[in-house]
């Protein structure tokens, strides 16, 4: 896929886990794991906005287009 979730690297910087992140956005940890990992297929504006809310960043330091 060519869209990239950076999703780790920004709770690595912010020394969070999965667990906490789930916590502070009010979603189940396994769905904050699938994101983690690369496998989700879709992500809702209202995550995105909620994630962005919790680790103090930008879309675009979560999401990445890399060109095939």
């Amino acid at each position: 896929m060519p869209i990239e979730i950076n999703l780790d690297v920004e709770l690595a910087k912010k020394k969070m886990s999965v667990t906490d992140l789930a916590g502070a956005i009010g979603l189940a940890v396994a769905n904050v794991s699938i994101l983690k990992n690369g496998r989700a297929k879709a992500i809702r504006f209202s995550t995105l906005d909620a994630i962005c809310e919790a680790l103090g960043c930008q879309p675009g330091d979560i999401l990445r287009y890399v060109p095939d």
